[in-house]
């Protein structure tokens, strides 16, 4: 009696086993088939807009004889510049400083000549030239450099022009960058997104026609490429750019471009 109620229980075991296996087979066939039978369109949305904020990178470059000299100096022509930047007109926030940097200035006196040194040979065809031997003079330090780096955000685009000459007029000796920005660029992205969508799902609904094949649901979603860009010189509005004393600045067009991937499993 105690034997059979034991192959009664071995087998009740040996059949739960089997079906977990056969459950966890099936499974892995189901998921497989899902990630291998599958098809993917990508899509493409613009958007052009005339940007309406300028931002401008420089720097203001000191030097002196002692580190105190060269940021006093520089703190100087600093306060100059911000106090010309708010007399136009531009907020607090908008003027920010990236960067400051004090850098040593080195000379580096001539090698001397080693005393007592009968110099080295060195072979050149069939004669031997004889150089004399140096040993290096260590570097000096000769002064300092200060250099602190801006970036200005200029939001009345007919101010550019006369920013750009009052900074260098003010004390900054270099503009580094000038670029133009659009300030609603996560709405226009979002727009740009939904054309980009719109565009793969116009492609996989043709292309299944032409393949004849059954489109399931969508497995995954990639988003990439995407770049709010680029200048267009060609496509300046009718100012055709901003002037008033200074640099003709063309503003132009930026293009916010999404890229995205749709992949559907197929039926």
């Amino acid at each position: 009696m105690n034997n059979y109620k034991y192959l009664i229980w071995s087998g009740t075991a040996t059949l739960i086993v089997l079906s977990l296996f056969l459950l966890v087979a099936m499974n892995q066939v189901s998921n497989t088939a899902v990630t291998t039978n599958t098809i993917s369109f990508s899509g493409e949305g613009k958007i052009f807009a005339v940007p309406d904020i300028a931002a401008v990178s420089f720097s203001i470059v000191t030097e002196a004889k002692t580190s105190k000299e060269a940021q006093d100096q520089n703190s100087e022509k600093s306060k100059e510049i911000v106090r010309f930047l708010k007399e136009q007109k531009i907020e607090d926030e908008d003027i920010k400083t990236t960067g400051y940097n004090v850098y040593p200035q080195y000379s580096y006196p001539r090698p001397l000549l080693r005393q007592g040194s009968e110099g080295q040979t060195v072979p050149l065809g069939v004669e031997s030239i004889t150089y004399p031997e140096y040993y290096p003079s260590n570097p000096k330090i000769t002064g300092y450099q200060v250099n602190q780096s801006f970036e200005v955000k200029v939001r009345d685009l007919e101010k550019v022009s006369a920013v750009l000459d009052g900074l260098v007029t003010t004390g900054a000796n270099q503009v580094i960058n000038l670029g133009f920005q659009v300030d609603n660029e996560e709405e226009l992205k979002e727009q740009a997104r939904e054309i980009a969508i719109k565009d793969a799902k116009e492609k996989a609904n043709k292309l299944k026609k032409q393949l004849d094949i059954h489109l399931g649901k969508i497995v995954s979603y990639n988003e990439g490429g995407y770049y709010p860009v680029y200048f267009k010189a060609e496509a300046l509005d009718s100012r055709g750019g901003v002037g008033g004393g200074g640099p003709e600045v063309p503003v132009g067009e930026n293009e916010i471009v999404v890229n995205v991937t749709i992949t559907y499993q197929i039926r």
